[in-house]
């Protein structure tokens, strides 16, 4: 039998409620991913059907090819290094059009495949200090903390200060309060579901404000072409070739990172751990690759394994079966296009000093807020004790959020702890692909994009 459900000591009903559960705790993705991609110049949309697609054909693969019951989905940090750093416009962006930001989405998808195949996945993984995976781990967490703040005018900019507190009484504010208030319980009574049930009651509270406007719930006009097949891979090859570089080396170093961690922890919870091994990794990998650069051609950014995969795995489910589940729950939320494009859009919170009106995203604000925090508790994987391990690290973390771009923040912590092993006599503790990248970033920094 293919799954073999009986001998990894499952049923037919843990495999579904397994599935069902991990979509439940996952689904909020659907809600954030139009409304952040849509900043990019995307068509929030068909942003959401791609997603669906995407995500629904990723973990049809990890099902098929490696019999886990991990579902995959757009990743939190790669969405926010596509729109803030890849398609922002210099000098906090390398300046890429959203097809460009695709192309090179898929290019880091293709290359993760030839490691999978090849079986060099685990020198890659082993070459990069710790301490600098926690730290871009973390850097990432507070970037997506403080934007999920300002989505919820929790945050406003300030001439004298650069930030301050935003009016708590604005609508805006109201809404993301009430919707993080909800998570945060649900998150503390560890009641699956706790982020898609904030951005639900956030809406809820939108609505009640009149902040949203109700469009309707289903619908079948499955529009995919304004981002189907969009990828531009001469634009990509235009632009300058450290930038080029550097952008498919952070997407590729971001996925595999989270994927590597992701599935040994979901493989240690589920029992599946063989001498401390994960048994099918590199299959796994590959379909999680495979994802990727089938993603971008759909209008997806980078695929990776779901740590929310754990409310499954709770339930019991030990199988690829419980992905087939989740996948087709995928497929079926295509219907609710409306829905997705009340809860995801923004909402006007007044004008800047131009004029200009402020945008503000209150009800998908209080999931960015907790995604974020989730992801700094990788600080404690840190070595607080050795100075050239802490010290880049904490570039990293700072540098993310405080230049408002993850490529500078990664290169700060590249950079640092090259000149700090050497400086300190121990050039042989940092792997030549650090050197590599060091040197790529110095030059990355001192050339216009």
């Amino acid at each position: 039998m293919r799954f073999d459900v009986a001998g990894r000591g499952s049923t037919l009903g843990r495999e579904a409620l397994g599935g069902l559960s991990t979509f439940l705790a996952l689904s909020y993705i659907l809600f954030v991913q139009p409304g952040l991609l849509a900043q990019a110049g995307m068509d929030a949309r068909a942003v959401f059907y791609g997603t669906c697609l995407a995500s629904a054909l990723a973990t049809l693969l990890m099902a098929l090819i490696a019999n886990y019951p991990i579902a995959l989905a757009p990743g939190m940090g790669e969405n926010f290094f596509f729109v803030y750093t890849l398609c922002a416009a210099a000098p906090l962006g390398f300046g890429f059009t959203w097809p460009q930001a695709l192309a090179a989405t898929f290019l880091a998808g293709v290359v993760f495949m030839g490691l999978a195949v090849f079986g060099l996945r685990e020198r890659v993984v082993n070459s990069m200090p710790a301490s600098l995976k926690a730290g871009i781990a973390a850097g990432i967490g507070l970037f997506i903390t403080f934007i999920g703040l300002q989505y919820g005018n929790l945050i406003v900019a300030h001439p004298g200060t650069l930030v301050s507190l935003g009016n708590i009484r604005h609508p805006a504010a109201l809404v993301t309060i009430i919707g993080l208030l909800v998570a945060i319980t649900l998150v503390a009574r560890r009641i699956r579901g706790a982020l898609l049930a904030g951005i639900l009651a956030a809406t809820a509270a939108a609505l009640a404000l009149g902040l949203v406007r109700y469009h309707g719930v289903v619908s079948t006009d499955f529009r995919l072409s304004p981002v189907l097949f969009r990828l531009d891979f001469a634009g990509l090859f235009g632009r300058p070739a450290a930038a080029v570089a550097t952008g498919i080396f952070i997407l590729f170093i971001l996925a595999l990172f989270d994927t590597v961690g992701t599935l040994v922890g979901l493989a240690q919870q589920a029992g599946m751990l063989k001498e401390g091994r994960v048994p099918n990794a590199e299959r796994a990998l590959f379909a999680d690759a495979a994802g990727s650069a089938a993603g971008a051609c759909f209008g997806s950014t980078t695929i990776t394994c779901y740590i929310e995969s754990a409310a499954g795995i709770g339930e019991g489910a030990r199988t690829g079966l419980a992905n087939l589940v989740t996948a087709a729950l995928f497929l079926a939320a295509m219907l609710f296009g409306p829905l997705v494009s009340m809860i995801g859009g923004g909402v006007v919170a007044g004008n800047d000093a131009a004029g200009h009106p402020i945008i503000r995203y209150p009800t998908i604000a209080p999931a960015l807020i907790l995604v974020g925090s989730m992801m700094l508790r990788t600080v404690t994987e840190i070595d607080w004790q050795e100075p050239t391990e802490f010290i880049p690290a904490f570039l990293t973390l700072v540098g993310i959020p405080l230049t408002f771009s993850i490529s500078t923040g990664v290169a700060l912590g590249f950079i640092t702890y090259a000149v700090a092993k050497l400086v300190t006599g121990r050039a042989r503790q940092c792997p030549a692909l650090v050197y590599i990248f060091a040197a790529l970033f110095i030059v990355m920094l001192a050339l216009p994009h």
